[in-house]
């Protein structure tokens, strides 16, 4: 299992894209300059395949503003045979789509799993699950950094890492759950939803309930 992670500039290189295509899963999150999909623009995007290969993508400020494509990520990401898994896809999908025009698919999503299926508790961020599940305790002192620096520290390096290297696991233990209460196809209709919710938020309607009576 690889143990140090793969730093590239705009880009996947030729072997990680063909590494990356071979795989199952391909666990997926991104760093952003803030919370506002609009405004805060997409600054890293990080990866791990079933076999523990993580790359890390940095996006520099001037990519981002001419909205300058990265095609070896964006195959990977909108390969079919790939399934990507996020948590709290909803966000990564619609930072991924305005930012870099990917369109990614076919998505699990670890945060609507629990949702579904841990009814039993009202914790269900990524340390919560990882907590439950691995037993291990995720230091997230670095989610609130500068990730739109030149060069990422040691400390921002190891906390990209270790928020895609659980989820693959996540998103199995979560299946058997899903699949024992009966609702796992209930999930995969959800995750097939994904694509249109991200639209609505582009769209406008991020914080509206199109669904609610009033």
């Amino acid at each position: 299992m690889q143990t140090q992670p793969k730093v590239f500039q705009g880009d996947l290189d030729a072997e990680y894209q063909q590494r990356y295509l071979s795989s199952r899963y391909l666990s997926v999150d991104t760093e952003t300059m803030g919370l506002n999909v609009l405004r805060d623009r997409l600054c890293v995007v990080q990866m791990c395949n079933e076999n523990g290969a993580v790359a890390i993508v940095q996006i520099s400020q001037e990519q981002a503003a001419q909205r300058r494509p990265a095609p070896r990520l964006q195959a990977v990401l909108e390969s079919s045979a790939v399934e990507k898994i996020f948590h709290f896809a909803r966000y990564d999908l619609a930072t991924l789509r305005h930012w870099l025009g990917i369109q990614v698919q076919p998505v699990f999503c670890t945060k609507i799993a629990s949702r579904l299926i841990r009814t039993y508790s009202g914790f269900h961020g990524l340390k919560d699950l990882v907590r439950e599940v691995r037993g291990v305790e995720m230091d997230k002192q670095q989610q609130s950094s500068d990730w739109g620096a030149v060069t990422l520290s040691a400390k921002q390096l190891q906390y990209v890492q270790s928020d895609v290297i659980h989820l693959v696991t996540l998103k199995e233990a979560l299946e058997v759950m899903l699949q024992r209460e009966g609702r796992l196809e209930l999930a995969r209709e959800c995750m097939a939803f994904l694509p249109t919710r991200v639209t609505l938020d582009l769209a406008g309607w991020e914080a509206e309930d199109i669904f609610a009576h009033s």
